[in-house]
């Protein structure tokens, strides 16, 4: 004998109409309620202390560069968190600066920490931020001058056009050019285009001289470009003195 598992079950048609509007009303309300919530919002979390670079070490069981490379991608990592974008600008950058502290001390070699130091952290709008970025890499260019110098170039740039120090950025080109002997030869010669733009067009002239002088240029072509400018500079010195030398004497 089959047995019909449904035939006690009433058809939705036979159902009131007052339980039906008032089944309709809870749906409704279910829904203006759900929509009234406040949203959940996604909190910044802060960026942490790394640990001190003895536990950092252990840590790497002999892998040092492994773990690295983990604290800065770490680091480049954090200002995407779960549901919301951290700006550079919001970060703590004394902690930044701990973070690539701690990757340097693992990896002395690696490049890495100096890049993100000079083009990611560096284009920060803060003035303040930059410079201390600025500040990082040229600690850091000391230790190894012929092996950062790039970084502490891209700073110097930085300083000219971004921050408007010409002070600032004539002090890394120099520091490139006397330390940096295995540095390319724009870096080097930088120093003599930013006392150009500061109207020291004498002194820029006596540095490129000393350098065609001393042939520390080799390429034809980067010879002949700077032979070029040296007496673009030299004609601009020799006219400033003639217009400073037909200025009139104050009466006294």
């Amino acid at each position: 004998m089959r047995i019909a598992l449904f035939e006690s079950e009433r058809p939705w048609r036979g159902v009131p109409r007052w339980v039906l509007a008032l089944f309709g009303l809870a749906l409704v309300l279910h829904g203006a309620m759900r929509f009234a919530e406040p949203r959940p919002s996604a909190v910044a979390a802060a960026l942490d202390a790394p640990l001190p670079t003895v536990a950092l070490r252990v840590l790497s069981v002999g892998e040092p560069q492994v773990l690295s490379q983990w604290l800065t991608l770490y680091l480049q990592a954090f200002d995407n968190q779960p549901g919301i974008s951290v700006p550079f600008a919001s970060l703590d950058y004394a902690r930044v600066s701990n973070w690539l502290e701690a990757a340097l001390a693992l990896d002395p070699a690696s490049q890495y920490p100096l890049m993100m130091a000079s083009q990611l952290y560096g284009q920060a709008g803060d003035a303040g931020r930059q410079r201390a970025m600025c500040d990082f890499v040229h600690r850091h260019f000391l230790q190894q001058p012929d092996a950062r110098w790039r970084w502490l170039a891209h700073c110097a740039i930085m300083a000219r056009h971004r921050l408007k120090d010409m002070a600032l950025a004539l002090r890394y080109a120099d520091d490139i050019a006397q330390r940096a002997g295995k540095a390319s030869g724009w870096a080097r010669q930088m120093r003599i285009f930013l006392l150009e733009d500061m109207g020291e067009a004498r002194r820029a002239a006596v540095l490129l001289g000393g350098l065609l002088a001393n042939n520390e240029v080799s390429d034809p072509r980067e010879l002949h470009f700077l032979s070029e400018q040296l007496e673009k500079l030299k004609n601009a010195g020799e006219n400033k003195n003639v217009e400073n030398s037909t200025l009139p004497s104050k009466s006294r």
